[in-house]
Protein backbone atom coordinates (compact mmCIF):
# COMPACT_ATOMS: atom_id res chain seq x y z
CA UNK A 1 0.00 0.00 0.00
CA UNK A 2 1.45 3.68 -1.08
CA UNK A 3 2.51 5.48 1.76
CA UNK A 4 0.25 8.58 1.96
CA UNK A 5 1.78 11.94 3.25
CA UNK A 6 0.19 15.16 3.73
CA UNK A 7 3.39 17.08 5.24
CA UNK A 8 5.22 19.46 3.18
CA UNK A 9 7.61 17.62 0.61
CA UNK A 10 11.68 17.74 1.96
CA UNK A 11 14.14 19.86 0.31
CA UNK A 12 15.72 17.18 -2.31
CA UNK A 13 11.74 16.45 -3.12
CA UNK A 14 11.45 20.28 -3.70
CA UNK A 15 14.64 20.05 -5.95
CA UNK A 16 13.04 16.90 -8.25
CA UNK A 17 10.42 19.66 -8.53
CA UNK A 18 12.02 22.47 -9.32
CA UNK A 19 13.80 20.37 -12.14
CA UNK A 20 10.37 18.61 -13.55
CA UNK A 21 8.50 22.48 -13.63
CA UNK A 22 11.50 24.09 -15.30
CA UNK A 23 11.79 21.33 -17.66
CA UNK A 24 7.76 22.29 -18.17
CA UNK A 25 8.74 25.53 -18.98
CA UNK A 26 11.30 25.40 -21.22
CA UNK A 27 9.02 23.59 -23.27
CA UNK A 28 5.72 25.46 -23.18
CA UNK A 29 4.53 26.65 -26.45
CA UNK A 30 5.64 30.40 -27.40
CA UNK A 31 2.16 31.51 -27.69
CA UNK A 32 1.29 29.88 -24.28
CA UNK A 33 4.44 31.25 -22.38
CA UNK A 34 3.94 34.91 -23.50
CA UNK A 35 0.01 35.15 -22.85
CA UNK A 36 1.28 33.80 -19.30
CA UNK A 37 4.26 36.27 -19.40
CA UNK A 38 1.93 38.92 -19.96
CA UNK A 39 -0.40 38.03 -16.59
CA UNK A 40 2.44 37.81 -14.72
CA UNK A 41 4.05 40.94 -15.68
CA UNK A 42 -0.13 42.71 -15.00
CA UNK A 43 0.03 40.60 -11.65
CA UNK A 44 3.37 42.33 -10.20
CA UNK A 45 2.40 46.03 -11.31
CA UNK A 46 -1.08 44.58 -9.14
CA UNK A 47 0.77 44.52 -6.38
CA UNK A 48 2.88 47.62 -7.19
CA UNK A 49 -0.14 49.28 -7.45
CA UNK A 50 -1.40 48.44 -4.27
CA UNK A 51 1.90 49.16 -2.35
CA UNK A 52 2.04 52.64 -3.84
CA UNK A 53 -1.13 53.29 -2.49
CA UNK A 54 -0.42 51.55 1.07
CA UNK A 55 2.91 54.40 1.12
CA UNK A 56 0.89 57.26 -0.04
CA UNK A 57 -0.42 59.70 2.52
CA UNK A 58 2.56 62.60 2.32
CA UNK A 59 6.44 61.41 1.43
CA UNK A 60 9.06 63.50 2.93
CA UNK A 61 12.11 64.13 1.31
CA UNK A 62 14.82 61.87 0.52
CA UNK A 63 16.94 61.17 3.66
CA UNK A 64 20.67 61.55 3.68
CA UNK A 65 21.69 58.54 3.77
CA UNK A 66 19.52 58.51 0.05
CA UNK A 67 16.42 56.01 1.41
CA UNK A 68 13.20 57.77 0.85
CA UNK A 69 11.23 58.26 4.12
CA UNK A 70 7.34 58.21 4.39
CA UNK A 71 5.78 60.53 6.01
CA UNK A 72 2.43 58.32 6.99
CA UNK A 73 2.11 59.41 10.51
CA UNK A 74 3.70 55.22 11.24
CA UNK A 75 7.73 54.65 12.01
CA UNK A 76 9.79 54.37 8.72
CA UNK A 77 10.04 50.49 9.35
CA UNK A 78 6.23 49.88 9.84
CA UNK A 79 5.58 51.46 6.82
CA UNK A 80 7.91 49.66 5.24
CA UNK A 81 6.40 46.49 6.64
CA UNK A 82 2.82 47.09 5.28
CA UNK A 83 4.40 48.02 1.90
CA UNK A 84 5.96 45.04 1.42
CA UNK A 85 3.32 42.99 2.86
CA UNK A 86 0.61 44.34 0.63
CA UNK A 87 3.23 44.00 -2.61
CA UNK A 88 3.26 39.91 -1.88
CA UNK A 89 -0.30 40.03 -3.79
CA UNK A 90 2.49 40.14 -6.93
CA UNK A 91 3.77 36.85 -6.39
CA UNK A 92 1.09 35.19 -5.12
CA UNK A 93 -0.99 35.96 -8.00
CA UNK A 94 1.68 34.55 -9.99
CA UNK A 95 2.20 31.50 -8.47
CA UNK A 96 -1.36 30.42 -7.60
CA UNK A 97 -2.90 31.94 -10.27
CA UNK A 98 -0.48 30.58 -12.79
CA UNK A 99 1.76 32.78 -14.81
CA UNK A 100 5.41 33.09 -16.02
CA UNK A 101 7.56 35.24 -13.87
CA UNK A 102 11.35 36.28 -15.55
CA UNK A 103 12.70 36.36 -12.10
CA UNK A 104 11.24 33.27 -10.49
CA UNK A 105 12.30 31.54 -14.10
CA UNK A 106 16.05 32.15 -13.30
CA UNK A 107 14.93 28.98 -11.27
CA UNK A 108 15.35 26.96 -14.59
CA UNK A 109 18.75 26.84 -14.29
CA UNK A 110 18.41 23.97 -11.77
CA UNK A 111 16.99 21.47 -14.91
CA UNK A 112 19.40 23.55 -17.37
CA UNK A 113 22.64 22.35 -14.93
CA UNK A 114 21.35 19.05 -14.92
CA UNK A 115 21.34 18.60 -18.69
CA UNK A 116 17.49 18.09 -18.72
CA UNK A 117 17.12 21.99 -20.30
CA UNK A 118 19.61 23.20 -23.40
CA UNK A 119 21.00 26.73 -22.95
CA UNK A 120 18.85 27.80 -25.92
CA UNK A 121 15.55 26.32 -24.28
CA UNK A 122 16.61 28.57 -20.86
CA UNK A 123 17.32 31.58 -22.75
CA UNK A 124 14.59 30.95 -25.31
CA UNK A 125 12.37 30.68 -22.10
CA UNK A 126 13.95 34.30 -20.23
CA UNK A 127 13.63 36.13 -23.61
CA UNK A 128 10.21 35.76 -24.08
CA UNK A 129 8.89 35.99 -20.79
CA UNK A 130 10.72 39.02 -19.77
CA UNK A 131 9.25 40.64 -22.48
CA UNK A 132 6.00 39.62 -22.19
CA UNK A 133 6.13 41.05 -18.66
CA UNK A 134 6.90 44.07 -19.94
CA UNK A 135 4.20 44.03 -22.08
CA UNK A 136 1.67 43.34 -19.10
CA UNK A 137 3.56 46.14 -17.48
CA UNK A 138 2.98 48.43 -19.47
CA UNK A 139 -0.12 47.75 -20.51
CA UNK A 140 -1.24 48.50 -17.06
CA UNK A 141 1.17 51.63 -16.66
CA UNK A 142 -1.25 52.72 -19.32
CA UNK A 143 -4.55 51.92 -17.76
CA UNK A 144 -3.32 52.83 -14.17
CA UNK A 145 -2.76 56.07 -15.84
CA UNK A 146 -5.92 56.59 -17.06
CA UNK A 147 -7.90 56.22 -14.19
CA UNK A 148 -6.23 58.96 -12.26
CA UNK A 149 -6.09 57.21 -9.39
CA UNK A 150 -2.66 59.19 -8.97
CA UNK A 151 -4.36 62.26 -7.95
CA UNK A 152 -6.69 60.22 -4.82
CA UNK A 153 -6.06 61.18 -1.60
CA UNK A 154 -5.28 65.00 -2.28
CA UNK A 155 -2.46 64.02 -4.83
CA UNK A 156 -0.40 61.98 -2.50
CA UNK A 157 -0.73 58.81 -4.57
CA UNK A 158 0.87 60.47 -7.37
CA UNK A 159 3.68 62.08 -5.65
CA UNK A 160 4.51 58.62 -3.61
CA UNK A 161 4.64 57.17 -6.98
CA UNK A 162 7.00 59.86 -8.73
CA UNK A 163 9.20 60.09 -5.46
CA UNK A 164 9.55 56.15 -6.35
CA UNK A 165 10.43 56.62 -9.52
CA UNK A 166 12.86 59.70 -8.61
CA UNK A 167 14.84 57.22 -5.96
CA UNK A 168 14.84 54.24 -8.49
CA UNK A 169 16.53 56.33 -11.21
CA UNK A 170 19.33 57.96 -8.91
CA UNK A 171 21.02 54.78 -8.27
CA UNK A 172 24.72 54.40 -9.13
CA UNK A 173 24.84 51.32 -11.19
CA UNK A 174 26.73 48.47 -8.67
CA UNK A 175 24.31 49.69 -6.19
CA UNK A 176 21.41 48.36 -8.73
CA UNK A 177 23.12 45.53 -9.34
CA UNK A 178 24.16 44.79 -5.68
CA UNK A 179 19.61 46.01 -4.97
CA UNK A 180 19.12 43.19 -7.58
CA UNK A 181 21.13 40.51 -6.44
CA UNK A 182 19.53 40.34 -2.81
CA UNK A 183 15.65 41.20 -4.17
CA UNK A 184 16.07 38.33 -6.69
CA UNK A 185 17.80 35.75 -4.05
CA UNK A 186 14.56 36.49 -1.84
CA UNK A 187 12.14 35.94 -4.91
CA UNK A 188 13.86 32.94 -5.93
CA UNK A 189 13.65 31.62 -2.10
CA UNK A 190 10.21 32.45 -2.24
CA UNK A 191 9.04 30.15 -5.02
CA UNK A 192 11.84 27.37 -4.12
CA UNK A 193 9.69 27.41 -0.36
CA UNK A 194 6.54 26.80 -2.84
CA UNK A 195 7.38 23.94 -4.31
CA UNK A 196 7.43 22.31 -0.55
CA UNK A 197 3.77 23.37 -0.70
CA UNK A 198 0.72 20.95 -0.66
CA UNK A 199 -2.05 23.30 -0.01
CA UNK A 200 -2.94 27.12 -1.85
CA UNK A 201 -2.24 27.98 2.01
CA UNK A 202 1.26 26.62 2.39
CA UNK A 203 1.86 28.62 -1.18
CA UNK A 204 0.60 32.01 0.08
CA UNK A 205 2.91 31.90 3.73
CA UNK A 206 6.00 30.63 1.71
CA UNK A 207 5.19 33.74 -0.19
CA UNK A 208 4.75 36.46 2.36
CA UNK A 209 7.70 36.74 4.28
CA UNK A 210 10.36 36.79 1.30
CA UNK A 211 8.77 39.34 -0.89
CA UNK A 212 8.05 41.25 2.54
CA UNK A 213 11.24 41.05 3.51
CA UNK A 214 13.16 42.44 -0.24
CA UNK A 215 10.51 45.49 -0.01
CA UNK A 216 10.85 46.24 3.31
CA UNK A 217 14.08 46.32 2.81
CA UNK A 218 14.32 48.52 -0.44
CA UNK A 219 15.68 45.81 -2.94
CA UNK A 220 15.33 46.20 -6.77
CA UNK A 221 12.78 43.77 -9.07
CA UNK A 222 13.11 44.45 -12.58
CA UNK A 223 9.96 43.57 -13.41
CA UNK A 224 8.33 45.40 -10.56
CA UNK A 225 10.24 48.33 -11.69
CA UNK A 226 8.76 47.75 -15.33
CA UNK A 227 5.16 49.78 -13.35
CA UNK A 228 6.65 51.59 -10.78
CA UNK A 229 8.85 53.88 -12.93
CA UNK A 230 7.22 53.91 -16.56
CA UNK A 231 4.27 54.97 -14.38
CA UNK A 232 6.05 57.60 -12.76
CA UNK A 233 7.25 59.01 -16.37
CA UNK A 234 3.63 58.80 -17.36
CA UNK A 235 2.53 61.04 -14.86
CA UNK A 236 5.36 63.41 -15.32
CA UNK A 237 5.40 63.46 -19.29
CA UNK A 238 1.50 63.83 -20.09
CA UNK A 239 0.47 65.13 -17.09
CA UNK A 240 2.13 68.74 -17.00
CA UNK A 241 -0.42 70.29 -14.92
CA UNK A 242 -0.76 67.60 -12.50
CA UNK A 243 3.31 67.94 -11.59
CA UNK A 244 3.32 71.46 -12.03
CA UNK A 245 1.12 71.01 -9.27
CA UNK A 246 3.39 68.74 -7.03
CA UNK A 247 6.42 69.50 -8.39
CA UNK A 248 7.69 71.58 -5.23
CA UNK A 249 6.89 68.30 -2.97
CA UNK A 250 9.26 65.97 -5.76
CA UNK A 251 13.07 66.53 -5.60
CA UNK A 252 14.76 66.05 -8.39
CA UNK A 253 12.22 65.35 -10.91
CA UNK A 254 14.37 66.18 -14.10
CA UNK A 255 16.48 62.98 -12.96
CA UNK A 256 13.13 60.90 -13.94
CA UNK A 257 13.58 60.64 -17.69
CA UNK A 258 13.54 57.35 -20.15
CA UNK A 259 17.10 57.14 -20.30
CA UNK A 260 17.97 56.72 -16.91
CA UNK A 261 14.84 53.97 -16.23
CA UNK A 262 16.66 51.48 -18.55
CA UNK A 263 20.20 52.74 -18.19
CA UNK A 264 20.28 53.62 -14.30
CA UNK A 265 17.87 50.92 -13.34
CA UNK A 266 16.15 48.36 -15.54
CA UNK A 267 19.61 47.32 -17.14
CA UNK A 268 22.09 47.15 -14.03
CA UNK A 269 18.72 45.59 -11.81
CA UNK A 270 18.25 42.87 -14.77
CA UNK A 271 21.87 41.75 -14.40
CA UNK A 272 21.82 41.72 -10.80
CA UNK A 273 18.33 39.53 -10.44
CA UNK A 274 19.86 36.87 -12.44
CA UNK A 275 22.79 36.79 -10.21
CA UNK A 276 20.96 36.42 -7.40
CA UNK A 277 18.12 34.02 -8.90
CA UNK A 278 20.29 31.73 -11.41
CA UNK A 279 23.85 31.89 -8.90
CA UNK A 280 23.00 32.18 -5.59
CA UNK A 281 19.66 30.55 -5.31
CA UNK A 282 19.30 27.85 -8.36
CA UNK A 283 22.85 26.96 -8.95
CA UNK A 284 23.69 26.78 -5.23
CA UNK A 285 20.57 24.12 -4.68
CA UNK A 286 21.05 22.22 -8.22
CA UNK A 287 24.96 21.76 -6.31
CA UNK A 288 23.65 20.45 -3.26
CA UNK A 289 20.60 18.50 -4.42
CA UNK A 290 20.62 17.80 -8.13
CA UNK A 291 24.17 17.15 -8.47
CA UNK A 292 25.20 13.81 -9.43
CA UNK A 293 27.67 12.86 -6.53
CA UNK A 294 25.19 14.73 -4.29
CA UNK A 295 21.43 13.41 -5.46
CA UNK A 296 21.73 9.73 -4.13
Amino acid sequence: MAEVRIDALLPQEMAARAEFLGVRKAEMPFLKMFMLSILAGAFIALGAIFATTISAGGMAVTASDGTVAFNTGLPYGLTRLLTGLVFSLGLILVVVGGAELFTGNNLIVMAWANGKVTGRALLRNWFIVYLGNFVGSIGTVLLMYFTKQYTFGANSVGIAALKIGVAKVDLTFIQAVALGILCNALVCLAVWLTYSARSTVDKIFAIVFPITAFVAAGFEHSVANMYFIPYALFIKDFDPDFVTTVGDKVAHLDLLTWQTFLVNNLIPVTIGNIIGGAVLVAAVYWAIFLRPENSK
